[in-house]
Order: structure tokens, then sequence, then C-alpha cells
């Protein structure tokens, strides 16, 4: 089985399965063209982009409602958390300015501070 995300304006809408056999195998780029021809012979019209197989990751994180899909990085981006946080190019992950205590725990972040906190 393999996810395909449905793109407006950039951001991820909603995620549906595709069997394989569906999508050229999830074989980028034919997995993109194949499925979204799929998908829009369904009836579901709009702009489709391969997210992932059950078996393996692409595009560096799975497609979620309300994530970014950057072209020019062919990536699904996570919401930013906070103004703070910057995105990590190697994994497409946002991150603190202060990495979070390894030590107790739950840890919260506090924006006001920009540090780590635990919860009460």
């Amino acid at each position: 089985m393999a996810y395909f995300a449905e793109l407006e304006f950039g951001i991820v809408t909603q995620v549906i399965v595709v069997g394989n056999s569906d999508c050229a195998n999830g074989i980028l780029p034919d997995a993109d063209i194949v499925g979204g021809a799929f998908i829009t012979n369904l009836g579901l019209a709009g702009l489709w982009k391969f997210s992932e197989e059950t078996d393996g990751k692409q595009r560096y994180n799975s497609a979620c409602i309300g994530f970014t899909y950057d072209t020019a990085r062919d990536a699904f981006i996570a919401p930013k958390p906070y103004p703070s946080w910057a995105l990590d190019e190697n994994v497409m992950g946002w991150f603190a300015p202060v990495p979070m205590p390894s030590e107790g725990g739950p840890w919260v972040w506090d924006e006001a501070t920009l540090s780590w906190f635990l919860t009460p």
C-alpha cells in the first residue's frame, strides 16, 4: 500500500491509501504521475503527491494533514511549532535553539524564555 497526499497551495489537505500496482509501485517520479492519474480517474480532482509506502519512507516525512510540501526540497514538512525553532534540512524536522535535556521530564518548551521546563 502507498499513501498519497492532496495538496492545496502546498498544504496537505488529506491523505489516502492507494495500492502499489496503481502507482508504479512507489517508484518516483512515476508514482506521482501514475498514482495521480489513478486517483483522478476515481473522481478525486486535485494535485496528489506520493508520500510513502508502508515499508519505507520517501520525501523525509509521512504526509499528514497540515504539513507543507516543499517542492525545492521534495519533502513533506510539519508545521513550525515555535518561531524560534529552526529546520534541520538533513532530516526535515524542527529543532529548538536549546537542546531538550536528556534527564528527567517530561519537558515543555517555553518560547518566552527560550528554554525547557518540567511540567508540574
